[in-house]
């Protein structure tokens, strides 16, 4: 298919922009390893259930909601069939990189390292698991910006900047999950830093990719959205979920987890 780049080239180079701020953010939460040594596993989990009360309401009002309308305007009673298909494709290819993939995450022992068998370092395992997080937001950014591209609609647009700004939002705690356990491993401050913003480089690779994709196949599009949805819930359920439940302070995981919802839905509902 012939792709018009004056047409792509706005909405590919918005998605890059937006994938680089919150690549910026994830470096802002690594940058707290100048600063401290360690964080409360309190504060941790705290800051991990606003992440996954984030990631939760922006994959309904900003990638479900508007994947649903898009295949409703073709055919009403069929409109859960792309997003049915789009959401379980999503959860199912994070589960095959989850699968695949060697990752451990933070806080817990090298016995529960995940994926293929590997002698890496420990250190290199927990940069993968939080870069496994930022492959469906990078993506979940790029599709919300091509969705625009395709549909020319400012209230898309819209939802595609709030999306970035609530992904932002949550990157920041997800820095800061890499550089100070990095910095526990016995990393200087500075390599600490350097890794844990490396784990975030993977949102604009997967940002373009994602408004790239959309922009040249634009009948993919609810298909698109609701994939980035599932990928993002799956990593709630799977990663964010229970590490943000270690320790005997589960309570805060969840408050984190609805303040983090109630802010993006509040962004989506009230300037979406």
């Amino acid at each position: 298919m012939d792709i018009d780049w004056l047409q792509i080239e706005n909405p590919i180079l918005l998605a890059l922009l937006a994938t680089l701020f919150t690549w910026f953010v994830t470096m802002a939460g690594a940058s707290l390893v100048f600063f401290f040594k360690d964080i409360h596993s309190r504060v941790m989990n705290l800051m991990l259930g606003f992440t996954a009360g984030v990631m939760i309401a922006a994959s309904f009002w900003s990638l479900l909601s508007p994947a649903i309308e898009l295949a409703a305007k073709d055919d009403p009673n069929t409109a859960w069939f792309p997003a049915t298909v789009g959401f379980l494709s999503g959860g199912a290819f994070l589960l095959l990189i989850d699968k695949v993939l060697p990752h451990l995450h933070p806080r817990l022992p090298m016995e529960k390292a995940e994926g293929i068998r590997t002698s890496w370092e420990r250190s290199v395992l927990l940069i993968l698991a939080i870069t496994l997080h930022n492959i469906p937001e990078g993506l979940a950014v790029g599709v919300a910006f091509g969705a625009y591209g395709v549909s020319q609609d400012p209230e898309i647009l819209t939802g595609a900047i709030l999306l970035a700004i609530g992904i932002g939002l949550q990157n920041f705690p997800e820095g800061t999950a890499v550089s100070v356990p990095l910095r526990r491993e016995g990393f200087s401050r500075r390599k600490a830093f350097f890794y844990g913003q490396l784990s975030g480089i993977v949102e604009p690779i997967a940002g373009v990719l994602g408004a790239f994709l959309v922009m040249s196949i634009s009948q993919i599009l609810p298909y698109a959205l609701s994939f980035a949805a599932g990928a993002m819930i799956f990593v709630v359920i799977e990663e964010l979920i229970p590490e943000s439940q270690q320790g005997n302070e589960t309570d805060l995981s969840t408050i984190g987890a609805m303040i983090g919802f109630a802010v993006m839905m509040s962004l989506d509902v009230a300037l979406g």
